[in-house]
């Protein structure tokens, strides 16, 4: 499954996290794949996008490596525009 983890910086400060980044590093338990991530011009929110079969293994990551650091999290299940476009489309045509 893909999930859409919002991060928001605490006081829209980034520099504690980017530390967490470049000191010590993040892990992802196995299982856990990061994809990619975009950031708000302003360091309000980090956009996340995230797989995994296992939502517990976002929970054992955000514990091990963003309990310091301020953030706050949201986690949403996603699916692809191609995925629901193959479930929309049979009803495309219906009235």
């Amino acid at each position: 499954m893909l999930f859409m983890v919002i991060e928001r910086f605490k006081d829209r400060d980034p520099i504690p996290v980017y530390r967490r980044v470049r000191d010590p590093g993040i892990t992802f338990p196995e299982g856990l794949k990061y994809l990619g991530s975009w950031i708000e011009p302003n360091f309000d929110r980090c956009f996340q996008l995230m797989e995994c079969d296992d939502a517990r293994l976002l929970q054992q990551w955000i514990l091990a490596n963003a309990r310091d650091t301020g953030m706050t999290f949201e986690i949403v299940p996603v699916v692809t525009s191609a995925e629901t476009r193959e479930v929309v489309a049979p009803y495309l045509d219906q009235a």
